[in-house]
């Protein structure tokens, strides 16, 4: 008796190959796509910092910015040498302009060094004698400083000098606490007043021990009371306090001094 063949039945689940080959060209595409797209955070910076900018000239410039402002990244773009030179050129002409009556006036002085931008605020037009407490009447100035260094996001290091005079007073023990004092606090104004980020942000105080002009005349020591606020094109945020001067020529540590340069606070 021939036994009875059983008819084979369709194969229904071919359909997973082809299934899986589409989600898999599927998957691909959108990572092309996302590739593709992907934003340029250079640029992304560049247009934050324009709308910025745009805002401030309308005088919509934050009052309390609390440190909001543009931080170095991580791991920045390197600009070239042409480029940070242009950038630094751009905002001392800038500041030329703008602060040209402090500058007539002997209240402001700007150089630019190997190193970066020095901004040089005389105690003449920001300080009264012995505080630490910028004058009322300087913030215009200040702000107008803050608004230039808020468009950039190199780091800044802030120092405090003073002629060669002691100070002693109930305030301040020494030249030392008057220098750093005047360093924190304008630190700390531009960050809580005009929105520059603090991780870009470092103070020390000098005391008499960088002077750029003798102590032996009257203006000279005018010109050695000031705080410098340093633009550090070149420096990450972490090496950004390093000091400018060289140290005393006796070769012994000054008092108050801190990682061998001055006393700083960070």
């Amino acid at each position: 008796m021939r036994r009875k063949r059983h008819e084979s039945h369709p194969n229904h689940e071919r359909w997973l190959v082809s299934y899986a080959d589409f989600i898999t060209l599927l998957f691909a595409f959108f990572v092309v796509l996302y590739a593709s797209s992907k934003a340029d955070l250079r640029k992304q910076q560049q247009f934050a910092q324009s709308i910025h900018s745009a805002f401030t000239a309308l005088g919509l410039f934050p009052e309390n910015g609390h440190g909001k402002g543009p931080v170095p990244e991580a791991n920045p773009p390197a600009d070239t040498a042409l480029e940070t030179q242009e950038n630094l050129e751009k905002m001392r002409e800038q500041l030329q302009k703008k602060l040209a009556a402090q500058i007539a006036a002997h209240q402001v002085a700007l150089q630019l060094g190997p190193d970066g931008l020095v901004i040089s605020l005389r105690e003449a037009g920001f300080y009264d004698s012995g505080s630490a407490t910028p004058k009322p009447s300087s913030m215009g100035a200040v702000g107008i400083i803050a608004h230039q260094l808020y468009q950039v996001p190199y780091a800044l290091r802030i120092e405090g000098h003073t002629d060669n005079v002691p100070i002693h007073t109930a305030k301040f023990d020494s030249n030392w606490e008057l220098s750093t004092a005047r360093a924190t606090t304008m630190a700390r104004l531009l960050i809580e007043n005009f929105g520059i980020a603090p991780q870009r942000l470092s103070a020390a105080g000098y005391a008499q021990y960088h002077p750029i002009a003798s102590n032996a005349t009257a203006a000279g020591r005018a010109e050695n009371r000031r705080v410098d606020i340093i633009v550090l094109p070149h420096l990450s945020v972490a090496d950004s306090f390093g000091g400018t001067a060289p140290p005393p020529a006796d070769g012994k540590p000054s008092p108050d001094v801190a990682s061998g340069h001055g006393a700083a606070a960070r």
